[in-house]
């Protein structure tokens, strides 16, 4: 395995601490490829990203773990999407000029959304105001007021990297505070160099020098979109043939982009008219919410 895009565990043996750190590369080009984001934007959406793959493998689930913030800010929208698979997708809204332009500038008045969507399961969603210096903060903020497990969370990212480290304590085990104090004293003392070009291995044995760490295997992360014609098809059946059709008669056609990948789907009068054939007759199931 290459040493890009990599997410590793690890725990530090007989403490109750947990650990997490992953750094990507590959699939973090693939999502600037799809838009041009200004370096700040760009510098925001890797660190969501990096952050969603680690807080999503928190959980012991199938399914996906988004993070969201919004706010009235020049950065209006960012939105980091992982899967228990290890697959990532992401976008950021921005509207104005926003280099130059602090954490908090950024996004104004803003709240940080975290949605857990299970598989045959209904969606669990958090959500508290955006605070803080940068999104590790924010982060944290939602932990320590949602989540009874203390947590420290450290991100980076720029053109060509990003990259998390997450130190947690074990649900069901009790670390010492001092332990604790002390582990999360060392880790604060990365740099954003550090995380963004060392591995998972040498960045803990720079960090945590004489702790007992066990390392687990390091596994891949991708991008990969879920967009697909079924799921613009259901939206659409769920948007209803009056809202359809007035588009269909001024332009001939309805055109989707899909905002992850730049993948277009196209619909023209006929495949329109199939899709709205009543379902009893095409043996369709009813249509389902595009997730």
């Amino acid at each position: 395995m290459a040493d890009s895009d990599r997410f590793q565990r690890f725990v530090f043996e007989g403490l109750g601490i947990r650990g997490q750190w992953v750094r990507l590369s590959s699939s973090w080009n693939a999502v600037l490829e799809q838009h041009p984001y200004p370096p700040v934007v760009a510098e925001q959406l890797g660190q969501a990203l990096a952050a969603a793959v680690l807080l999503s493998a928190t959980i012991k689930f199938r399914g996906s773990l988004i993070l969201q913030a919004q706010g009235d800010g020049p950065l209006q929208t960012l939105v980091a999407q992982a899967t228990h698979r290890r697959t990532i997708r992401g976008l950021a809204h921005w509207r104005g000029e926003v280099q130059g332009r602090s954490f908090p500038e950024l996004f104004g008045d803003a709240r940080l959304v975290m949605t857990l969507q299970r598989e045959a399961a209904d969606p669990y969603q958090g959500i508290v105001a955006l605070t803080g210096a940068n999104l590790a903060e924010a982060i944290g903020t939602y932990f320590a007021r949602s989540e009874q497990l203390a947590t420290g969370l450290w991100l980076a990212a720029d053109r060509h990297s990003a990259a998390g480290l997450l130190l947690q304590e074990l649900p069901s085990c009790h670390h010492l505070a001092d332990d604790w104090a002390r582990l999360i004293g060392q880790a604060g003392t990365v740099t954003e160099g550090e995380l963004l070009s060392l591995s998972g291995p040498t960045l803990l044995g720079r960090l945590f020098p004489g702790e007992a760490v066990r390392l687990f295997e390091p596994e891949p992360v991708v991008f990969s979109c879920r967009c697909s014609q079924a799921r613009i098809e259901d939206m659409l059946l769920a948007l209803g043939r009056e809202e359809i059709e007035p588009i269909l008669g001024e332009r001939g056609v309805v055109e989707i982009d899909c905002e992850f990948c730049n993948r277009r789907y196209r619909f023209d009068e006929v495949d329109i008219g199939a899709l709205f054939t009543p379902q009893e007759i095409k043996g369709l199931p009813p249509p389902t919410r595009l997730q």
